[in-house]
């Protein structure tokens, strides 16, 4: 999963960074609502969630939030911020953040409000994500099949976790990249195959479906 993190305070924003990187995430962090709208507004980015700031310089968090609502982007948006009475926060979730949390806040609370916030855009209302013998836990990090845990790759578990939340669903190999990779990783051409052929060892071949020309796929659970 892949994080975009917008707050200017460089001691908080370091430490938010490296405990998402911790929990699995993927993160790009800027410190300016500006520069947050471009990396949003850019088609060719995925990102899966929104850590944002509301007092950032050059252009306000909410700024920011009405801009991708605005431009119908329906990424889910955590609100970070000091403002913490009930009226910013009426103000906040109405002007499009799905979760608001008041700093100082806790890590470990915050990837929960996420994971959460993940099942419900993904329609799931089941913590663990399950597909025929495999069950994936967002929370542990950690894969199982028939009960047996499976070594698992920081990014193999976010891009199984992307093909099981889309059944059914073809998902382009830049779409896929680019949830796997931020700004600053150093990306083979061939990184995205690699990880699929890893995924297919372990899980068997049949449970990723290339789509020739477009990209892969899990076919919907019967």
């Amino acid at each position: 999963m892949r994080v975009l993190l917008v707050e200017d305070d460089d001691l908080l924003g370091d430490g938010v960074r490296n405990g998402l990187i911790q929990y699995g995430y993927t993160v790009d962090w800027v410190k300016d609502g500006q520069s947050a709208k471009q990396a949003i507004l850019n088609k060719s980015e995925t990102f899966d969630f929104v850590v944002l700031d509301i007092g950032l310089p050059k252009l306000s968090g909410l700024d920011v939030l009405k801009a991708m609502r605005s431009n119908n982007i329906a990424t889910p948006v955590v609100i970070l911020t000091a403002k913490d009475s009930i009226e910013d926060q009426i103000i906040g979730l109405d002007a499009g953040a799905d979760d608001y949390i008041a700093k100082p806040f806790d890590l470990d609370a915050l990837c929960a409000r996420m994971r959460a916030l993940q099942r419900r855009t993904t329609s799931r209302a089941e913590p663990i994500l399950t597909y025929d013998t495999i069950s994936l836990d967002p929370a542990s990090h950690t894969v199982h099949v028939n009960d047996e845990l499976i070594n698992i790759s920081r990014r193999e578990f976010a891009l199984l976790q992307k093909l099981l939340e889309n059944q059914g669903r073809v998902l382009s190999r830049e779409h896929l990249t680019s949830s796997l990779y931020g700004w600053g990783d150093d990306v083979d051409s061939n990184a995205l195959e690699v990880h699929i052929h890893n995924l297919r060892k372990k899980f068997g071949t049949k449970l990723i479906r290339t789509i020739r020309g477009v990209g892969y796929m899990v076919d919907k659970e019967k």
